[in-house]
């Protein structure tokens, strides 16, 4: 397994139509977004990455959604969304779309998703599945070269490896688009062949979507243990010696 790791280049996308089928693949993520976003509660919600940024939650009951990236059309804090600038345990939830795969430290992003979000926050990860049709394209020559395969697809078992680690509890896991996504690839628009897919391909969706609930296990004080404490006779001097003496007599 390669490290999660990486300073490779490639080119990154901006907005949704950057991918071939972009808005095709961007309704297929807002459908599935829009089943979870009533179900979010609180304050304030993060968008990173700016193809999280384009997404519509409007659904969701909370009213401050900021868009965090370092560049962008729909950006309302312009910074790294490895180093968000916010308090820990400030935010209720975090949506993060097509994001991992093009950063050098996707494992940092997630960390830094955790320590802003509070116990009981919600975090949305929609990314690329290697085990797919899009998977096996990025094997073809020049693919590292084109969006989306200039990015590094994790899987999503992995992807929950590290959501488990850090305290995460995953709610939602699915599977969709049975498609390759390039250029004149049509086959997940056919009733037919989604129906097959669903029934007899679903951990092989090329797009896959993870939702997880931040956890904090309560400490439990340690009562301390009271001990009665014994009494205390002191000895008396030479009582030991007339004793002996009486029991040799």
């Amino acid at each position: 397994m390669k490290p999660a790791l990486s300073f490779l280049q490639g080119p990154k996308p901006d907005e949704w139509q950057d991918f071939p089928h972009g808005e095709y693949l961007k309704v297929g993520i807002q459908k599935r977004l829009d089943e979870w976003l009533p179900r979010m509660f609180g304050y304030h919600m993060l968008k990173l990455g700016c193809l999280s940024g384009q997404m519509n939650t409007s659904a969701s009951p909370i009213k401050h959604q900021v868009c965090v990236a370092p560049q962008g059309k729909h950006v309302g804090v312009f910074a790294e969304i490895d180093e968000l600038p916010f308090y820990e345990n400030s935010v209720d939830a975090c949506i993060l779309s097509q994001c991992l795969e093009y950063h050098s430290d996707p494992h940092h992003i997630l960390r830094e998703a955790h320590r802003t979000l509070i116990p009981g926050g919600y975090i949305v990860i929609s990314g690329f599945n290697p085990f797919s049709l899009c998977g096996v394209a990025q094997m073809l020559p020049f693919s590292k070269e084109k969006l989306p395969w200039s990015g590094r697809f994790f899987t999503p078992s992995r992807v929950k490896d590290w959501l488990d680690l850090l305290g995460f509890e995953i709610v939602g896991d699915e599977r969709f688009i049975y498609a390759s996504l390039a250029r004149g690839s049509r086959l997940s628009r056919f009733a037919p062949w989604r129906r097959f897919c669903r029934h007899y391909l679903k951990p092989m969706g090329s797009v896959y979507m993870l939702v997880a609930r931040k956890r904090v296990m309560p400490l439990t004080p340690i009562k301390p243990k009271w001990h009665v404490k014994p009494k205390w006779t002191p000895a008396v001097k030479g009582a030991g010696l007339r004793q002996t003496c009486q029991d040799k007599d």
